[in-house]
Formats: structure tokens, sequence, C-alpha cells
């Protein structure tokens, strides 16, 4: 069956199939683009780390209308695409992309999409990973956990991870939050790792990333070299220090931003 490619009934999703590999009580790691690109930046550094092979690609005219430059200096369209390694006990399944379905409904729609195809693949649990838009750029990002049911919030806290997110964050918008809520639907435990991060369409939420990748490699004894990462950590540790100062000269002119009125998207 590899080389294949159906539509969905449901609208124009182009669901390419390239391998069918042999899985393990499959779990899926969603990171798309989103605030601080937390969730994108994680999943694109394990699948990277772990040598995750790539076994469906998603292509649609509901993605944005434009197109992408790759290394080769050739354009792409838009695609989404799905990635899996095989670990002792589980296969994880990453979602990956360089973009989001532009509105609503195909959101709704797209979810819908990716839990059929994971339902398909005897699918065990989803998580999903994006960031909480702060003010101002957090020195020690937090990461707090929220999901569809206690049980798997108990299964993966730890004493870095806080799941006391009522009134810290706003609706989760995006794939991150609708692919909760719709699991629920359908009886797949499902949770959600959220990063403090810069509110700042240009930042990147890097250690905030980095933070989540290391609590889910000791959940699953991953082994995750972050070297690289420090690396950029350290580059703009200097840049974020002097945006941070800029900052506070103009705070008391900007509106304070309550706790509760912190905004997230996926």
């Amino acid at each position: 069956m590899a080389n294949t490619e159906e539509n969905t009934n449901k609208m124009s999703f182009k669901i390419k199939k390239i391998e069918n590999p042999k899985l393990k009580n499959p779990i899926l790691i969603e990171g798309l683009p989103g605030m601080g690109n937390v969730g994108k930046i994680a999943v694109d550094f394990m699948i990277e780390g772990l040598k995750a092979k790539k076994f469906i690609e998603i292509k649609s005219n509901t993605f944005p209308n434009s197109v992408f430059v790759n290394e080769q200096n050739l354009i792409e369209l838009p695609k989404i695409e799905l990635y899996y390694v095989n670990t002792n006990t589980n296969s994880l399944i990453f979602l990956s992309g360089d973009i989001q379905p532009l509105d609503e409904k195909n959101c709704y729609k797209f979810c819908e999409s990716i839990l059929d195809v994971f339902q398909g693949l005897n699918g065990e649990e989803i998580i999903t990973i994006g960031g909480i838009g702060l003010p101002q750029i957090p020195e020690k990002p937090k990461i707090f956990t929220t999901g569809n049911e206690s049980k798997i919030i108990k299964k993966y806290k730890t004493q870095q991870i806080s799941n006391n997110i009522y009134g810290v964050v706003g609706p989760i918008v995006g794939v991150s939050g609708l692919l909760l809520g719709l699991s629920k639907e359908r009886k797949i435990p499902a949770i959600s790792f959220l990063a403090e991060t810069f509110s700042h369409p240009s930042y990147l939420g890097l250690k905030g990333a980095k933070k989540i990748m290391q609590a889910l490699g000791k959940t699953f004894s991953l082994e995750l070299n972050t070297s690289e990462l420090d690396k950029e950590i350290k580059e703009i540790s200097t840049e974020e220090k002097n945006i941070s100062k800029e900052l506070k000269k103009f705070a008391p002119k900007l509106p304070v931003q309550k706790e509760s009125g912190t905004s997230y998207i996926g």
C-alpha cells in the first residue's frame, strides 16, 4: 500500500501514505506553528534527533495560499507530515508542519481527519505541545499541563510541571487545543504541555521547548542530544536581555496584563 494517495470524504485533504509501518501502542505528539513556535521546535528537534521516518504527508487547498522555499532553493506547497519512531514500549508518531489550517471550520475538519488516521493505527494517547504567551520574556519558563481526563495528567505529572493552569491561560486555540477536545469525544486520552514564552510573532521559545523535550525524553527513555539547541539558546540570551531592558523602559506606559488574561495559541 506504500505510495498510495486517498482523499477523505470530509474535505479536500490529500493524505499520501508513504509507508505502512508496524506500530506498537502508538502515541501521537503534535507540534505545529504557534505561540513562540514551542511545539514546532520541540517536535522537529525530536524528529531529527531520533531519526524518525516520514510515513504520511498531508496537503490541502484549505492550507495557506502560499509556497515555501526549501534548502534546495526550490518551492514547496504547504504540507503537514506524520513521522514515526519505535521505542521499547511505544511507537511515537510526530505531527509536524509549517502551517495550521486557516480557519475554525477547517481546523475542526483537519483534527477529525487526523483522529481518523490515528484511530486507524490503533492509537493509544495524544500529546500536544504549545506556548503560553506572556507580555515579557520569561527567564525561566514554567511548564503547565492540562488534558481531557485526570488520569493522563497524573501519568505525566512531575515536580517540574504544574497542572494548576486554571486562570493562567485563556482558550487553547488551534490544533493543539482541538485535538484535546475532539479526542475526548472519541474516548482517546490526551494531554497538552504548555511552556511560557514571549508573546511576539518573531520570538522563538527555545527554552520552553527544551524543558518539554526533557520531560518527554525522561518519560519515554529517549536519548536526546540537546547540544545544538543549547548553543542556539546561548546565542540568543544576550539578545533577550537587551529586549527585556527595552521593554522595562516602556513598562509603565503599557497596559498591565493580569494572569487571567494571559493568552495562548496552539
